[in-house]
């Protein structure tokens, strides 16, 4: 047979579309030509897999080989299309039978020597396979990823004599071997921190409802402790969020282990980080920082440190759970549906009551954030400095395991109830479920009017309201459930009061 069709995938954001490789052997003077929007890495693949099929000891056909990746239209990019390529050329010269290769998808990068050597993205591959009805076969490092996705049929070989034998049905391919155990880290625990009652409150709330968080206070007083104690305390990922995380993770080349497989993310960028390193970007696109904390944690520690134009660009994902990362060739939209945990001083000398700034100093230093920002931002609360006696003080605090309950409860009372946590309900939700009495509604209006507070911070009350009283298996809102939410607007407070 002269014509073969061989099926592969690209890579093209969380998408992995069918690649269809048509490789044609025609008469005439030998010549190698790829077609169907190749770069240039896919166009080196021609000498990669001639001497991969020579050193193989596969015949290369001395003849006109034209190969089209379909569709056209598609841009291909890497080294994933070489082991379609080869199989392909190797049925069209008729040393594999014509439908040996139906019920299978082929992608991994080919060696000199015909080795397979791994590729980015392979969970979106194997979910496309799987919803094609195609069994995938992979590099055997992409393979042991690959089977974590349920149902699906998943293939590992480490050279392309094993994909002809198996082919053949002369020989199985190996099996696949488990993940390597990763060695577990101690995970962090909130039984560490000392002191800071109210900071530990207001941690447990953002993780009951999914509320954004910011904590200002001096150096040294347990910002970044508490921060990195959040994912600890939120409940364990479902299945279906689990995948979206670590497909996530396979398309930027950080495949996750079986040991965090369910575990919240934790991302903590230095803050000399770029604007496209936090939402991500590139000629290719690829998942930024923001959409790497997908379902978990977006930790940025010296907040004003961030040029405010960096900070800015977070602003639509923070209320759409999204990214469009648009480019001159290509666009790309990941998921962004993260929990924002930011730390400050709150000026310049590192405390803002010293009395070595003056408020001008102070309110220069805090306008580095922008309002529109820090509305967004639903839990605003200062970390003060400790009370003498407290690091050395032998009270037994309570541990993240005993919050992570509580937590868990609170969450689930709110998937029953609305099938989603506070902080990602809508307009027309929020009526439904955040209902107050009129005098209520009326303190709120006020509070918000002496406040100059938006009608999104509003929202934002209601839900942060709405939370407390699940922790407190309360089904309405009450007085104190709103007084406790509008306590945690401290720093809109401070920056209101330094103006005045």
């Amino acid at each position: 047979m002269s014509l073969a069709i061989i099926y592969s995938r690209a890579r093209f954001a969380l998408a992995a579309p069918l690649v269809t490789v048509e490789v044609h052997l025609s008469n005439g003077l030998p010549a190698f030509q790829l077609v169907g929007l190749p770069e240039t890495s896919v166009k080196e693949a021609k000498d990669r897999v001639r001497s991969a099929l020579l050193n193989s000891g596969f015949t290369f056909p001395d003849k006109r080989i034209t190969i089209n990746l379909a569709p056209a239209d598609l841009p291909k990019e890497g080294g994933r299309f070489d082991l379609a390529i080869a199989i392909g050329i190797i049925v069209a010269s008729g040393q594999l039978p014509e439908h040996c290769s139906e019920h299978y998808e082929f992608c991994g990068e080919l060696a000199l020597s015909g080795e397979i050597r791994p590729i980015l993205g392979e969970i979106p591959l194997a979910i496309a396979c799987r919803d094609a009805g195609r069994a995938a076969i992979l590099p055997m490092p992409n393979a042991q990823q690959a089977c974590l996705i349920p149902d699906a049929r998943v293939h590992g070989a480490t050279h392309l004599l094993q994909v002809h034998s198996f082919l053949l049905a002369q020989q199985a391919l190996p099996a696949i071997p488990p993940l390597p155990a990763q060695p577990s880290l101690p995970q962090a625990d909130l039984a560490d921190v000392k002191g800071q009652q109210q900071a530990k409150r207001v941690l447990e709330i953002a993780a009951a409802g999914e509320h954004n968080m910011l904590m200002f206070g001096p150096a040294g007083t347990g910002k970044s402790m508490l921060a990195q104690r959040l994912a600890g305390i939120l409940p364990p990922l479902s299945e279906q969020e689990a995948l979206a995380t670590a497909a996530l993770y396979s398309i930027a080349g950080q495949p996750r282990d079986q040991q965090n497989w369910r575990q919240r993310p934790y991302r903590a960028p230095h803050h000399t980080a770029s604007a496209v390193a936090l939402v991500g970007g590139g000629s290719v696109p690829r998942p930024g920082e923001i959409s790497l904390a997908h379902h978990g944690v977006l930790f940025l520690d010296e907040l004003t440190e961030f040029p405010r134009k960096v900070l800015d660009v977070l602003r639509e994902p923070l209320e759409t759970s999204y990214i469009h990362v648009s480019r001159a060739a290509r666009q790309a939209e990941f998921p962004a549906q993260f929990q924002l945990v930011a730390a400050l001083n709150p000026s310049p000398t590192g405390h803002h009551e010293d009395g070595r700034a003056s408020h001008e100093q102070i309110l220069r230093y805090l306008n580095r954030l922008s309002g529109p920002f820090l509305e967004r931002i639903e839990l605003q609360i200062e970390v003060p400095l400790l009370p003498a006696g407290t690091l050395s003080s032998q009270t037994t605090e309570e541990s993240s395991e005993q919050v992570r309950q509580r937590v868990i409860a609170a969450r689930e009372r709110q998937l029953v109830r609305q099938g989603k946590a506070n902080a990602r309900l809508s307009g027309r939700e929020l009526t439904q479920h955040c209902q107050l009495t009129s005098s209520d509604s009326q303190f709120l209006e006020d509070t918000l009017q002496r406040l100059k507070l938006s009608a999104r911070t509003f929202h934002k009350l209601l839900k942060v309201a709405r939370t407390i009283a699940d922790l407190q298996q309360s089904e309405q809102i009450s007085r104190a459930h709103l007084l406790e939410a509008i306590s945690y607007r401290a720093l809109e407070r401070l920056i209101h009061y330094l103006k005045q």
